[in-house]
């Protein structure tokens, strides 16, 4: 079973189990105004989400969004990896519950799916979207190592989202 561990946190796979902090997160004020409305609203349809989402990409990609939990098992929120349709590369994302936000907790996560995407997966180019005007997951993106590249609509969306991305090439001709 995946872990990754940090000095304060564990990231693994989200299970079945994980339902209650699926649907807390993806029902907060924040993520509904910052991601959108996943039509999440009972534990059956958290369960559903996990099963479809997460656990068939574990399957199909061998990563996908993880489980973020203090050390005593606590769960806070979640961050990981994302093949997400309209984007050719994988996307780094994160949702933590309002209160574990701004204690460094989600820049601890990102750094250590970063370093996993880079070293263990090998992947060359990482990216993030976030709405432009999202000053803080813009700022948590920026300090991970993303840059902003362009404006883009995923499929089927009307809104305007900022492209970051973290590209080994171009990290290589800056140093």
């Amino acid at each position: 079973m995946f872990q990754l561990e940090t000095p304060r946190l564990v990231l693994s796979e989200l299970t079945e189990k994980d339902a209650p902090l699926m649907l807390a997160v993806l029902n907060d004020p924040d993520f509904l105004r910052n991601v959108g409305d996943r039509g999440v609203r009972t534990e059956a349809d958290a369960r559903r989400y996990i099963v479809d989402g997460p656990m068939a990409m574990y399957r199909q990609y061998g990563f996908g969004m993880y489980k973020v939990e203090l050390k005593d098992s606590k769960a806070i929120g979640l961050c990981g990896l994302v093949k997400r349709d309209g984007l050719d590369d994988v996307d780094i994302g994160f949702a933590f519950l309002p209160q574990y936000r701004s204690q460094g907790y989600a820049l601890e996560a990102a750094q250590a799916v970063m370093h996993y995407g880079q070293a263990e997966i090998g992947l060359k180019r990482i990216v993030a979207i976030a709405l432009p005007d999202n000053v803080p997951s813009v700022r948590l993106l920026e300090k991970i190592g993303l840059q902003p590249e362009k404006r883009i609509t995923l499929p089927n969306s009307s809104e305007e989202l900022l492209l970051m991305a973290w590209d080994a090439a171009f990290q290589e001709n800056q140093q």
